[in-house]
């Protein structure tokens, strides 16, 4: 179920401070209490969500991952669990988030965990599954970053107000930059059986991967500046060249690392990225009340 990856459900706190960021008055509406509890159930459900699409990758992803160095030992790849039982809980995960979603929101949260759920089918399943296509594998995996977005935007805006597009669009470059920067490290690592483990790679060379990752910072950055300059929030520039070391300190990892590299949350658990990640995190905080 992968449960160690509640970090990614945590994005949704990005949506949360962007809605009230841009719509203070708002703050006046919630007492702490009643912030605390919506903001605790939007990211639980969320996170249900999320396992059912981690159960759902565990099943199809099977065959494919009796072929990676570590995930080969995983407890339905070895035959230790059952496919059937593990399905039932993931039905499970998937029934009480939505229905939680429609008992305690508005819709509009509801239909953006459904989205974050169906975007986990389009990357798994077939006949479509993006998983296989190289470059669609990142990019539709990456637009789980939005979608959490737009679940913490709505757990307490109005259905009416929609977050600004550069904002979704930035968070997305974001995610695609680490999407692609782990198939790098795959893609370098397992060398000939990388196209075993993920059928994407037998497009994919290094220089396509070293230029998607440029492409998406420059991406990332465009979208930032426009979102910026669109609030007339002049401070967010100044923190540019923090984030662009930030994105250097991933880069560098990535063509670092001797072997195939963590997922993006693993990284938290080393000194120098959750140090400098707390900086970035206290230095936006910062700009927000000052």
């Amino acid at each position: 179920m992968r449960l160690e990856r509640w970090p990614r459900s945590a994005a949704i706190l990005s949506g949360t401070a962007a809605f009230f960021f841009l719509n203070p008055s708002y703050l006046s509406s919630f007492t702490w209490l009643s912030f605390a509890a919506q903001l605790l159930l939007s990211f639980l459900l969320t996170w249900a969500v999320s396992i059912a699409n981690y159960i759902l990758n565990e099943i199809v992803d099977a065959p494919y991952d009796i072929h990676h160095p570590t995930k080969r030992f995983r407890p339905l790849v070895s035959g230790k669990i059952k496919i059937i039982s593990f399905a039932a809980w993931g039905v499970l995960f998937i029934l009480g988030s939505l229905g939680a979603a429609l008992l305690f929101f508005p819709k509009t949260v509801f239909f953006s965990l459904l989205a974050l759920l169906l975007a986990g089918f389009i990357y798994n399943v077939k006949p479509i599954r993006t998983k296989d296509i190289p470059f669609f594998d990142a990019i539709s995996e990456s637009a789980n970053n939005p979608i959490r977005l737009l679940i913490g935007w709505y757990a307490f805006s109005p259905p009416e107000i929609f977050p600004p597009l550069s904002l979704l669009i930035a968070w997305w470059a974001f995610g695609n930059f680490l999407m692609l920067g782990k198939r790098l490290s795959e893609f370098r690592f397992l060398k000939e059986k990388a196209a075993d483990y993920r059928i994407s790679h037998k497009k994919y060379s290094e220089g396509s991967l070293l230029a998607g990752m440029a492409v998406s910072t420059l991406i990332f950055f465009i979208a930032y500046f426009v979102f910026a300059l669109s609030i007339k929030f002049i401070p967010f520039l100044g923190l540019s060249p923090f984030l662009a070391f930030y994105f250097f300190l991933l880069f560098k990892k990535t063509l670092e690392e001797k072997e195939v590299m963590e997922e993006p949350e693993s990284l938290l658990q080393r000194p120098l990225f959750a140090v400098y990640t707390l900086l970035l995190l206290i230095l936006f905080l910062l700009t927000f009340f000052l």
